[in-house]
C-alpha cells in the first residue's frame, strides 16, 4: 500500500514552472537579431522617407500585415489561447493561431505559456516582465522599463515550462504542428511583402521599399506596442478597477494596440473578452469576438458581467 501512495503522489506532482535547460547562445542571438534589426529599420524610417519616399503600395502591405499579425496576437494568442475568452471552430483557431505566429513573437505555445506564468505572479517576484522587479525608485524603475518592454527576451535565463503552464494547447495537434512550423510562418512573415510589392511594380526596388516598410518596419512597430502593455500599461495609467498588482489603462495606446492597453481591466477580469468595458474605450479586439460571434465562428463568449465589474470598481 505505502509503494501504491508513494507512486500515486509521484504520479500528481506538478510540472515544475521553469526548465531545467537554459537559454543557448543561439537562441539569444536569434532573439536579439529580431529585436534590433526591425527596431534599426524603424530608427532609419523618417530619413528613409524622407530621402528616398514612402509609397501608398509600401503603406498598405504594412497595414495588411499589421493587421493581420496583431489581431492574431491580440484575439488569438492572448484572449483565445491563453485566457479562454470565447471557442473558436477549428478554422478560426487555425487561422488564428497562423495570424498570430506571422507577427514573429515567438510560437504559440511559449508565448501562452509565458503570458499565463506572468499572471499568476503579476509584478512580484516569479513574474517574467515587470517594470518593478528592480525596486520603486527611479532609477530601477527605468531599468525595469527597458527589461519588461524588450530586456526579458534575451536577459532572462529562464524557460518557462509548458507543460506547467499550457498543457491544454499540448494536447491540441492543430496547435502543436503550427508551433512547431513557426519558422516557416516567420519566413512567410518577412518575404511576402517584397514578393507582393516586386510584382505589383515589377521591379526589384519596389521588392525592397516593401521588405523595408511592410516587414521591418512593421515588425519593429508591432513589436513595442505589444511589448508596451508590459512595460507602460504596468507603470503609469488609470486604475479604474481593484487589482493586485500595478495594471493601468493607457488610452493612448488603445487603438495602435487593438484594446490590449485597457490593461487595468484585463488584470481585474483575465478571462474577459472585452478589456475596453467602460465608456468611450475602444476596443478593437472585442468587435473583432464580436463579429466571429455572430457568424458563429466563436461561442461561449465571456462578455462583461456588470456586477462582478461593479463589485471591482474604484471610486472616482
Amino acid at each position: 500500500m505505502s509503494e501504491l501512495s508513494a507512486n500515486s503522489t509521484q504520479r500528481r506532482a506538478p510540472e515544475p514552472e521553469i526548465l531545467d535547460e537554459k537559454r543557448s547562445r543561439t537562441e539569444r542571438y536569434t532573439i536579439f537579431t529580431f529585436v534590433f534589426v526591425p527596431l534599426l529599420a524603424l530608427a532609419a524610417a523618417v530619413p528613409f522617407a524622407w530621402g528616398w519616399g514612402l509609397t501608398w503600395l509600401d503603406v498598405a502591405i504594412g497595414a495588411v500585415f499589421y493587421l493581420i499579425g496583431g489581431l492574431g496576437i491580440t484575439v488569438g494568442y492572448h484572449r483565445l489561447f491563453t485566457h479562454g475568452s470565447y471557442r473558436a471552430a477549428r478554422p478560426l483557431k487555425i487561422a488564428l493561431a497562423i495570424a498570430g505566429s506571422l507577427a514573429i513573437e515567438g510560437g504559440v505555445i511559449k508565448w501562452v505559456a509565458d503570458h499565463r506564468r506572468h499572471h499568476k505572479y503579476s509584478d512580484h517576484e516569479g513574474d517574467p516582465h515587470s517594470p518593478w522587479r528592480f525596486g520603486d525608485d527611479w532609477r530601477s524603475v527605468a531599468k525595469g522599463m527597458f527589461y519588461a518592454h524588450m530586456g526579458w527576451l534575451f536577459l532572462d535565463e529562464q524557460k518557462t515550462s509548458p507543460k506547467r503552464f499550457a498543457p491544454d494547447l499540448l494536447k491540441d495537434k492543430d496547435l502543436v504542428r503550427i508551433d512547431r512550423y513557426f519558422w516557416v510562418f516567420v519566413l512567410i512573415s518577412l518575404l511576402t511583402p517584397p514578393l507582393i510589392g516586386g510584382l505589383v511594380t515589377m521591379s526589384w526596388w519596389g521588392a525592397c521599399t516593401a521588405f523595408f516598410w511592410g516587414s521591418l518596419v512593421r515588425i519593429a512597430l508591432l513589436h513595442h506596442v505589444t511589448w508596451s502593455v508590459n512595460s507602460i500599461c504596468h507603470t503609469i495609467g488609470e486604475e479604474n478597477f481593484m487589482v493586485r498588482d500595478r495594471s493601468r489603462n493607457v488610452w493612448w495606446l488603445a487603438i495602435p494596440s487593438f484594446g490590449e492597453s485597457w490593461h487595468n481591466l484585463h488584470h481585474a477580469e483575465p478571462t474577459c473578452a472585452r478589456h475596453g468595458v467602460l465608456k468611450g474605450q475602444i476596443d478593437i479586439s472585442a468587435r473583432v469576438i464580436w463579429i466571429f460571434e455572430k457568424l458563429g465562428w466563436a461561442t461561449k463568449v465571456r462578455w462583461p458581467d456588470p456586477e462582478r465589474l461593479a463589485a471591482k470598481r474604484v471610486a472616482a
